[in-house]
């Protein structure tokens, strides 16, 4: 008893095919990629030797259509051959008698001109991918479509550039999507506005149907350090309630209770009859007997930025530069080493060790590994840590800051403050985004 096996795949769709697939053993394998070459040997091998079965793993592999289809597999039953298709309830052996009754019949093969339809779009679509054109369907708000790719729009890019600018100014999504209400008359959903913070395509890449990011396709809107700050706000404003993130004062959502971690709101009393107003530190649903007191905000607030001034060049100082620093220098040799082979790729194809196909697929995957790689950085601290701490360690830099501002970097320095009541006062720790709890202070 001779088998043989049929694999068609398509380097635009289909992964490799797994030897064991199967499950017995092969006389042969006749193997085709994109063009089927092989099937016409195996129709000559079968004129010439008897074969008693043919796998495939599914019908559509043996034609382009259901007509191509229907061709071949009427040819393999002219040899007697018994064709079975494993991931369908196919086995045909070529006699009148066939197992399938002639309504599933139908059923299969409308299934399968279905299926090879979507094969054809799917296909057309991998080849826009390989040729780093954008997805179809409308260009993104701030874009449009020039010679197969996206350029600026210069009528609405502006509008998209100031909402970024005043979401890294304010840290407040809801305030920003109002902002270009009121100064632009755009009118968007928060959705919207938190699509256009995190989405690729303002950054330079492309987003496909299938997740795949492709780095620095077309002129972004957004800098690279920009998209850095606004995935840590976005990170550091995703634990807090909606109104937390976007409260006017720089201390809201930052404060807890180190026993019970009860967070601390912000209190707004006036007094009767006069126009003076207060600010309050005080726990949410406290547990304690007797309840805690509320803290001035303003004393507290100062207290903070003096232990901010004490301690935050401190704990830059014991990032490890040879953990946090070879991590950056490993990321940026990485991102090198793919612009370097990304450069070289066009004289390879010119020299012919490359042809046209593959050398899309190698520059479509570089890109791809490209962005990978521009995530995880964006993902770290501020390269420039190091740089911007002596002016940050000045108490009048803090006290210059609009409470909206003061918010801003309060959130980018400081994971939370958490208080521990003692009964000669509180007692505050710092807990730095980057770093261990600093010593309390009183």
């Amino acid at each position: 008893m001779r088998i043989v096996a049929y694999v068609y795949s398509d380097r635009l769709l289909d992964a490799p095919i797994d030897p064991q697939i199967w499950g017995v053993e092969v006389d042969r394998v006749y193997v085709d990629l994109e063009e089927r070459w092989a099937l016409g040997e195996l129709m000559e091998d079968c004129q010439s030797q008897s074969t008693d079965y043919c796998l495939v793993k599914n019908l559509k592999e043996l034609g382009q259509s259901a007509l191509e289809v229907s061709q071949t597999l009427a040819k393999l039953e002219s040899f007697g051959i018994t064709v079975i298709a494993l991931e369908q309830d196919y086995q045909n052996n070529g006699k009148a008698d066939m197992a399938i009754a002639r309504q599933q019949w139908s059923e299969l093969w409308a299934t399968l001109d279905k299926e090879q339809r979507r094969d054809h779009l799917r296909r057309g679509h991998a080849r826009n991918r390989l040729a780093l054109a954008p997805p179809p369907g409308k260009a993104p708000y701030g874009y449009r479509r020039s010679a197969g790719h996206y350029v600026v729009d210069r009528a609405t890019a502006p509008v998209v550039k100031a909402f970024f600018e005043k979401f890294l100014l304010s840290g407040s999504l809801r305030s920003s999507v109002r902002y270009l209400e009121q100064t632009y008359g755009k009118k968007i959903a928060v959705a919207t506005g938190r699509r256009w913070l995190t989405h690729p395509v303002y950054r330079g890449d492309l987003l496909y149907q299938n997740q795949t990011v492709i780095a620095d396709t077309h002129a972004p809107l957004l800098s690279r350090t920009e998209a850095a700050q606004i995935d840590r706000l976005l990170r550091r404003n995703a634990p807090l309630p909606r109104r937390t993130a976007s409260a006017p004062r720089s201390l809201a959502g930052l404060v807890n209770c180190d026993r019970c971690q009860t967070p601390w709101v912000v209190a707004h009393v006036t007094s009767r009859h006069q126009n003076k107003a207060y600010l309050y530190l005080r726990p949410r649903h406290c547990p304690e007997k007797p309840k805690c007191q509320a803290i001035a905000y303003g004393q507290f607030l100062e207290q903070v930025i003096e232990q901010i001034c004490r301690q935050l060049p401190l704990a830059v100082d014991k990032l490890s530069p040879s953990s946090l620093g070879a991590h950056y220098q490993n990321l940026q040799q990485a991102i090198g080493e793919k612009q370097s082979l990304l450069e070289q790729l066009p004289t390879w194809e010119e020299r012919g060790i490359l042809d046209s196909h593959t050398h899309q697929l190698r520059r479509y995957q570089l890109k791809q590994d490209l962005a990978q790689l521009q995530q995880q950085l964006a993902q770290l601290p501020p390269d420039e840590l190091q740089r911007i701490i002596p002016a940050v360690s000045l108490p009048q830099f803090w006290r210059d800051l609009s409470e909206t501002e003061r918010r801003f970097y309060f959130r980018e320095f400081i994971r939370s403050i958490q208080l521990d009541r003692q009964p000669q006062g509180w007692n505050f720790c710092l807990t730095f985004v980057f770093g261990e709890k600093e010593n309390p202070a009183t």
